[in-house]
């Protein structure tokens, strides 16, 4: 078991390791569905920005299953996406909706998405659906989407007092919540239940922009899709005594992914979200040739 009070900074050597790489015999099943319900009339565009990631990624197959507003973008956009429900390995959930102003559709493909078993991000305005959840589960929140969340949970605390100590209250969270949390900010804290902490440390200021934490839950959900047999089984792993819970090293490696296709759409300027996204697989390649950071 990992000691909680012990932060590692996730590398590039790790990352490395939690790419699926397709070999001969795959299809785009067995690389990965990914179920999307994200977007709202009010901001459709976090849906684009969430498939645009997850297609850049390498899941695949994507189903998406949010508002018809934004079908019709994300279509625009990804003309290979299904629309519609079907059998998928894993979900994002929530990336611009807001969850106190949901209709009953939303909200009932939010929690049937949640129950189904999957592995499942929940993101925005699906973070209060992870105690719904039913398979391995991440939560993105900010500062203050995690105090809310901490606040309903029956934890009192304000936004500056987990910027104070971001990693102590991911931690808790974790804990708490029985959920691995990824907490977003200049520095991102991934904390799993078990006791694995991790952190990503190096992502550029110009990161710091509208749509960038949809385009993380998509690479997040992306992974999440194409390792679900193994975030599944990982409970018997941890049982056995892993230190290095599947779900924690996935959320890691996102994070890790989207700050360093940051850094590549950058080159030292100002970037917008689609730039991360669209940079994604070069970073993936880098990665894998070895190219890809410090290790």
């Amino acid at each position: 078991m990992v000691n909680p009070s012990t932060w590692q900074e996730w590398s590039a050597a790790q990352a490395r390791a939690w790419i699926a790489v397709p070999g001969p015999a795959d299809d785009k099943y067995s690389r990965g569905v990914l179920g999307i319900c994200t977007g709202s009339p009010e901001y459709p565009g976090a849906a684009v920005l969430g498939v645009q990631a997850a297609a850049r990624t390498g899941v695949g197959m994507i189903r998406y299953v949010g508002p018809a507003a934004a079908a019709q973008l994300v279509l625009a956009r990804r003309p290979e996406v299904v629309v519609g429900p079907g059998r998928v390995q894993a979900w994002l959930l929530g990336s611009g909706m807001n969850g106190d102003a949901l209709d009953a559709e939303a909200a009932a493909t939010l929690l049937s998405a949640a129950a189904s078993g999957v592995p499942v991000v929940c993101d925005a305005g699906a973070l209060d659906y992870a105690r719904r959840s039913t398979g391995p589960t991440v939560i993105t929140p900010h500062f203050r989407e995690l105090a809310s969340l901490l606040a309903r949970a029956g934890t009192s605390v304000t936004p500056a007092t987990i910027a104070r100590a971001p990693g102590e209250w991911a931690g808790r969270a974790a804990e708490l919540l029985g959920v691995t949390v990824l907490l977003k900010g200049s520095v991102t804290y991934i904390a799993h239940p078990a006791g694995a902490r991790f952190t990503v440390s190096d992502s550029p200021s110009w990161l710091a922009t509208a749509g960038a934490g949809d385009v993380l839950g998509g690479i997040l959900g992306a992974l999440l899709a194409t390792h679900s047999d193994r975030l599944q089984t990982d409970a018997a792993a941890l049982h056995a005594g892993d230190a290095l819970p599947a779900l924690a090293a996935v959320a890691a490696t996102a994070a890790w992914l989207h700050a360093e296709a940051a850094r590549r759409a950058s080159a030292g300027g100002p970037i917008v979200a689609l730039d991360v996204a669209d940079a994604v697989p070069a970073t993936i390649a880098a990665l894998l040739s070895g190219a890809g950071g410090p290790c």
